[in-house]
């Protein structure tokens, strides 16, 4: 990773006298999970993905599943399933022009952090797929760097509970709240779960 600073970076860490620090770091950096990083990716419940479209402008998204719906699958890649969501398939798009990903999962509990980048690939018939209940597609990432965070500034949470939503078992998620809300007549799938009146609607975004 030490040979990835780019200029910007590296006049940053002479003006701040970081440099050694940063290199030091960089040692630090595997292309590959140990069975320890393995371990941790697969607790986590959640994680972030940042991504870029073709003209570099970036995205950054928030998955989340049960523990375990992110997979490490060989020493140096993971998968994890895409869920139904609001239909804009930004970070989908943005993989699908743009392969360079950045993933950031938490132990909100613990504070430790693990940064995954890497080059990212969707094929709609992964044979993952079958693997995971009311997945869309798999995506799979190839790792270039793997490294760890400091923890000092995360801040400490406890879940509370699983969202309801995350498919699960022989039990039909409830339809998030705002797809049958009336401003998206007309606008939702025809095979949606919200066309189906007698299946249950929950809150899924926040009411400000």
């Amino acid at each position: 990773m030490t040979n990835e600073y780019h200029d910007a970076q590296r006049e940053f860490q002479d003006r701040y006298d970081t440099r050694r620090l940063a290199d030091r770091l960089a040692e630090a950096t595997s292309e590959t999970f140990s069975e320890d990083l393995a371990g941790f990716i697969a607790a986590r419940d959640m994680f972030f993905i940042a991504s870029t479209d073709p003209d570099g402008s970036p995205d950054c998204s928030y998955k989340g599943g049960d523990p375990g719906f992110v997979r490490v699958i060989d020493d140096a890649t993971l998968a994890f399933p895409v869920f139904d969501g609001n239909g804009m398939f930004r970070t989908l798009g943005n993989l699908a022009a743009n392969p360079r990903v950045g993933l950031l999962f938490i132990d909100f509990e613990t504070g430790t952090r693990l940064r995954v980048n890497g080059d990212a690939t969707v094929d709609l018939e992964d044979p993952l797929q079958d693997a995971y209940q009311g997945a869309l597609c798999v995506v799979r990432v190839r790792a270039r760097a793997i490294f760890p965070n400091c923890r000092r500034y995360v801040h400490e949470y406890r879940k509370v509970e699983p969202s309801p939503f995350v498919p699960r078992g022989d039990i039909d998620p409830p339809v998030p709240d705002w797809k049958r809300n009336a401003w998206f007549d007309g606008t939702l799938p025809a095979d949606d779960p919200a066309h189906d009146v007698g299946r249950p609607s929950a809150p899924a975004i926040p009411r400000f």
